[in-house]
């Protein structure tokens, strides 16, 4: 069978475009053994993806000519394999394309969830990613001061809803008034602040008056500079990504470390969601729980179509979306 895929067409040197991606039709094989052919149904737009043309990081890196890889929740259409039958929904790494010919190992079946959006975002990586991360990494204490970035993004807003319900003060830093007002009025932080504002770095210190015992941090750059001065001695800086960084050809900072990692005997741990898989049903136990007592809200943002997943991207590096980016493919098996 024939189906359409997402490729680079040549790696970015400066800010990602459209004219770096190209749809093209290609030939899918019949599934070999240990294989299935997966129907596409919602692809995670995620801000790593930017760092993977970049080149190796904790997976290889995307080549020009590459189908553009991603993170999706697929159908199975047809199998090969003793573990997975047709209709059986999984999710795992796969390419931007409507089918995919894959091996078994590395997808994870999913029950059907309603709506299945939330297995992209609080059930997803995106929910996982802010609990392994706050949990295992910060470490919270009730009590404590909690600063999250990218507040209104698909990690952030689920951070700083838990950390509240762990019973955090939860401060954000989000680009642009409407956004801080979102983060605050909507999802509950007691306070946000605009890094957009020249007087950043003043509003963040009024906002944080007894400092911060936890900085989750999914920006990098100046954001992080900033962050690090206004930490507690001991305190905790929780790596998740860097996306001020990402799509630029002049990434820049800190430039306080390690002065100040070494003077106020800070923490800084980096991660990723793989690295906690074992403690996968505790995190969707919590998160289930937390939806269902209505102390998180589930934010997502989803668009249609797979011609609609370069601009996805684009717009999501440059802070376009609130809560879980997502593409929807193909319509839910239910439908």
């Amino acid at each position: 069978m024939k189906t359409t895929e997402i490729a680079i067409v040549e790696l970015p040197k400066e800010a990602l475009t459209e004219d770096h991606f190209t749809a093209r039709e290609v030939d899918l094989p019949a599934p070999g053994p240990g294989q299935v052919l997966l129907r596409t149904v919602l692809i995670s737009i995620d801000a790593a993806a930017r760092a993977w043309m970049q080149g190796a990081t904790y997976r290889a890196p995307v080549n020009a000519g590459d189908a553009m890889p991603c993170y999706a929740l697929s159908e199975v259409i047809e199998s090969n394999a003793p573990d997975l039958a047709p209709g059986d929904l999984v999710v795992g790494e796969t390419v931007w394309a409507g089918h995919a010919v894959q091996p078994t190992a590395g997808l994870q079946k999913v029950p059907a969830v309603q709506p299945l959006t939330h297995l992209m975002s609080v059930y997803g990586i995106a929910g996982k990613t802010a609990f392994h991360g706050l949990i295992h990494v910060g470490r919270p204490v009730a009590g404590e001061t909690v600063l999250v970035s990218a507040a209104a993004g698909a990690v952030g807003c689920y951070v700083g809803q838990i950390a509240k319900a762990m019973g955090c003060r939860v401060v954000g830093i989000a680009g642009g008034p409407e956004k801080c007002a979102y983060v605050t009025e909507e999802l509950g932080f007691d306070a946000c602040v605009d890094y957009r504002d020249p007087g950043m770095f003043k509003a963040l210190r009024k906002a944080c008056p007894d400092g911060v015992d936890i900085y989750f941090d999914n920006v990098g750059g100046p954001v992080l500079e900033a962050a690090l001065f206004v930490m507690n001695e001991r305190g905790r800086v929780v790596c998740c990504g860097a996306v001020s960084q990402y799509d630029t050809g002049a990434a820049t900072g800190p430039r306080n470390l390690p002065g100040m990692v070494v003077v106020k005997r800070l923490r800084m741990e980096g991660f990723i969601v793989m690295d906690f898989a074992r403690e996968e049903a505790t995190a969707q136990r919590a998160l289930e729980h937390w939806v269902g007592t209505g102390q998180i809200k589930v934010i997502e943002d989803v668009l249609e179509g797979l011609e609609t997943a370069p601009a996805a991207l684009i717009g999501l590096l440059a802070g376009e979306n609130r809560g879980k980016r997502m593409v929807r493919v193909g319509p839910d098996p239910a439908a």
